[in-house]
């Protein structure tokens, strides 16, 4: 008599299983590589920023984030999930703020970090992977401080890339020529 009840809710807590999906970050606590840090060995603006799990200051300076030297005409952050993980989406936390007693400010920032793409991979090589995302609007409009990028694919590097390159951008974009990385949290689920 007891039976069919315990088979129904076995079957219903099967079926909210099946249906319910709950992500968990991948990303958090995992190794980082920042190709060009802002300060080499300044811990403000390393590449384990961007993984540590805090976000509640988006400032350059808050010690969240992962900010590149803007010195080049390109860059790579990328985080090492350490094994190979099936994706859904990726979800980034942008710097909001300037760097304090620098030249440059938020619209700095801002211009520097267009053109970003975003690519998942197996190696640490972005063209072996998928792109999953890449800020083609050039535009002056400011982009939100977060950006979540559904990507379903499998890989193990989350891999941010940015360049610029010379007649590729509309006249008046970005007169300095060289690109920034400033991240403050990735988060893979």
């Amino acid at each position: 008599m007891y039976l069919p009840l315990d088979m129904l809710s076995m079957f219903v807590l099967m079926v909210v299983f099946a249906i319910s999906r709950a992500y968990v970050n991948v990303a958090l606590n995992k190794p980082a590589y920042q190709q060009y840090p802002l300060i080499q060995g300044d811990d403000r603006y390393d590449a384990s920023n961007a993984v540590g799990g805090r976000k509640s200051d988006l400032s350059a300076d808050g010690g969240q984030c992962a900010i590149s030297d803007l010195t080049y005409t390109n860059t790579t952050l990328w985080v090492n999930l350490t094994s190979i993980y099936s994706i859904h989406h990726i979800t980034s936390y942008f710097t909001m703020g300037s760097v304090a007693g620098s030249w440059f400010s938020l619209s700095h920032i801002e211009d520097k970090n267009r053109g970003l793409s975003v690519y998942v991979s197996n190696t640490t090589d972005r063209s072996q992977g998928t792109l999953c995302y890449n800020d083609n609007n050039f535009t002056r409009i400011m982009r939100e401080s977060v950006l979540t990028t559904k990507c379903l694919v499998h890989g193990q590097y989350v891999i941010y890339y940015n360049e610029r390159r010379p007649d590729v951008y509309p006249e008046g974009f970005d007169h300095f020529n060289n690109v920034l990385i400033a991240l403050c949290e990735v988060e893979v689920y």
